[in-house]
């Protein structure tokens, strides 16, 4: 992952439509992004493929995030978008994360793999993408054990679940766990409260992802100006 942290930790995860609008959002967000695209967006794999390398031009790591919402049917269509193009980064359903670890470690591409879990709406448990509940503990513990370095919390709902969020933050510090990253009504409206309510657990990194409020609904680009709030808002 990228060495370039705000706060010594925080990145951010947008989405990114060519080398352009790659360019216009690390300029924007001041070095501190981690572009990406979603595999729901590419029925084609050849053509993700080559929006992975299009935007590599512009930054040494990029994510390929599920879609959907985080749908885990998307999936293996990250894996194969990720075995031909070398992101970096990937997302994965918790309970389909080790497969892809492994998968891709196997092909010589050893990748940033997150799990994604899901809100319970009680703090100290998450659910997986099955609808399993499990107590935050073991499901790191899990992680650990699997090889995996981040878990992704999603829907956060904006601030709906941050006290859920904060708990996850600081079990997975305690225990190894590289990083966190929140994802669903993310904006510069609540991105200062994000941020301040995870400012004192020790992780490597925290890294929201921010696509709903940033995006252009015709063009599908990621807007500089909406990227700017965002770091605006932080500084205020």
């Amino acid at each position: 992952m990228l060495k370039n942290k705000l706060y010594d930790f925080v990145l951010f995860n947008f989405l990114a439509q060519d080398q352009k609008n790659t360019e216009e959002v690390m300029t924007a967000g001041k070095g501190f992004v981690v572009p990406g695209i979603v595999a729901s967006d590419f029925d084609n794999i050849d053509k993700g493929a080559s929006r992975v390398k299009e935007i590599k031009a512009a930054s040494d790591v990029v994510s390929i995030g599920l879609g959907g919402g985080g749908n885990p049917e998307f999936a293996k269509r990250v894996v194969d978008i990720a075995a031909l193009s070398n992101p970096g980064h990937i997302n994965q359903p918790f309970d389909q994360c080790a497969y892809a670890n492994g998968y891709l470690a196997g092909k010589g591409m050893p990748q940033l793999v997150n799990a994604l879990v899901v809100p319970s709406g009680s703090v100290g448990t998450v659910k997986l993408p099955s609808g399993l509940e499990m107590k935050v503990e073991e499901l790191v513990e899990i992680a650990q054990a699997m090889g995996i370095e981040s878990i992704k919390f999603m829907p956060l709902k904006g601030e709906a679940h941050l006290e859920e969020l904060v708990y996850l933050t600081k079990v997975a510090a305690q225990k190894g766990i590289r990083g966190i990253e929140p994802a669903g009504g993310i904006s510069a409206s609540n991105i200062k409260e994000i941020i301040q309510a995870v400012k004192d657990i020790e992780i490597e990194f925290f890294m929201p992802h921010i696509f709903g409020s940033t995006i252009d609904k015709e063009t599908g680009r990621t807007i500089p100006a909406e990227v700017e709030k965002i770091m605006q808002a932080l500084e205020g």
